[in-house]
């Protein structure tokens, strides 16, 4: 990702179907986003990429070492006008760019408890559910349970 692409991310990050299963749920600003890009693309531990088919950008990902050892926590979203199928795709590529190019040892996401698509994703990347983080997440509303799942390096080669 580079600063050209901040329009296009925040679109889709500020679209109505992926803003609700954001931890930030109000819509982001440009002044907003692009304080957040300037400060996170100067971290050597974070990865911002940009998922593209057939030349074209489709998604975004965002993979942070979090400790020692090749830990990662990521983050994704597509385009909300994506073909279908666009969002194993760009699981499969991340997850190669984090444990081969990247050399992480696991992947850890998170999921909010309503985000049934999320968490059927992560499970079908091969990732293991690792436990529920209760009323971890408040919306300014209410509480939500946030699901924790892990994904190793060598679970991942084995399931290629």
């Amino acid at each position: 990702m580079t600063s050209d692409d901040l329009e296009l991310v925040l679109a889709w990050r500020n679209h109505e179907e992926v803003r609700p299963y954001m931890y930030t749920q109000h819509e982001i600003s440009f002044s907003e986003h692009a304080s957040w890009f300037e400060r996170v693309s100067q971290d050597p531990n974070r990865h911002l990429l940009i998922f593209e088919g057939n030349g074209a950008p489709l998604g975004f990902i965002n993979i942070h070492q979090i400790a020692l050892g090749g830990i990662a926590d990521w983050g994704f979203y597509t385009d909300p006008a994506a073909p279908k199928g666009t969002g194993g795709k760009l699981g499969q590529a991340a997850l190669k760019y984090a444990f081969i190019h990247a050399g992480l040892h696991k992947i850890c996401g998170q999921a909010l408890i309503y985000n049934e698509r999320s968490i059927k994703f992560h499970l079908r990347l091969g990732f293991q559910q690792e436990g529920i983080q209760r009323d971890q997440h408040f919306d300014g509303q209410k509480y939500h349970n946030v699901v924790c799942f892990g994904l190793l390096a060598s679970e991942w080669q084995m399931s290629i």
